[in-house]
Order: structure tokens, then C-alpha cells, then sequence
């Protein structure tokens, strides 16, 4: 029996924080291999001449418009082998079994979803 990923019933990252990255990792300028692989340029907006951010997360209340399900307890991102470095960077608290994630735990709180353990991996 393998336990589903926090992740896969989470979500709260996804609707909390702005998701903003140099607009060279979208398809406009990216590659497409396996190594870096391109956001869709249609899928952000422009923040500024450097950066772009995916549509939804600029908002009061963030919401990814490639976050699909509902948070808390069936939620995963649409396009997540093309996700860009913010969203490859934010790790969940406790995935490796040690290391807690503020970030995480501030997204989590927001939607009214305890904090992590390493309990939750295994």
C-alpha cells in the first residue's frame, strides 16, 4: 500500500502565495527539454519587464488557475512537470523526513490545514 503525497490533498501553497519567476522559463524563450521545462506563457501575466507571474497568483486572494481539485483534500497542479522554480522550490515540511518549511506551514494555516509532520510521509 503506498501513502498518497500531502501534496495530493493539500494544495494551500497553491491558493496563498504569488507564484512570480524571470519570464525566461516560459515558452516564449525556454527549451523544451526535460531539464527545463518550458511554463506555457499563457499561463502568466506580467508583473514588471523581468518577471511574470501564473495567472491567479497576483491576486488578494491567489489562486493558480492550474491548481485543480479542492484544497485540503484532493488538489494537484495541472501542468506539474512544466511548473516553474518557485513552485519546484517550495518543499512541503517534514518531506525529508527533518526539515520544516515555513512557507508550507503559513499556506496551510491560511486554509485552515494543521502543519505537516514526518508522520505524513510515511
Amino acid at each position: 500500500m503506498s501513502v498518497l503525497h500531502p501534496c495530493l490533498r493539500c494544495g494551500a501553497c497553491c491558493a496563498t502565495f504569488r507564484v512570480a519567476f524571470h519570464w525566461l522559463e516560459t515558452t516564449d524563450v525556454a527549451g523544451s527539454d526535460d531539464d527545463a521545462p518550458a511554463v506555457r506563457i499563457e499561463w502568466t501575466q506580467k508583473l514588471d519587464p523581468h518577471r511574470v507571474a501564473m495567472r491567479g497568483t497576483d491576486q488578494p486572494e491567489p489562486r493558480c488557475e492550474q491548481l485543480q481539485g479542492e484544497i485540503g483534500s484532493h488538489a494537484w497542479c495541472g501542468i506539474y512537470r512544466q511548473r516553474p522554480s518557485p513552485c519546484r522550490d517550495l518543499k512541503p515540511s517534514f518531506e525529508d523526513g527533518e526539515t520544516q518549511s515555513p512557507q508550507c506551514d503559513r499556506a496551510r494555516a491560511r486554509h485552515g490545514l494543521p502543519p505537516l509532520t514526518a508522520a505524513d510521509f510515511q
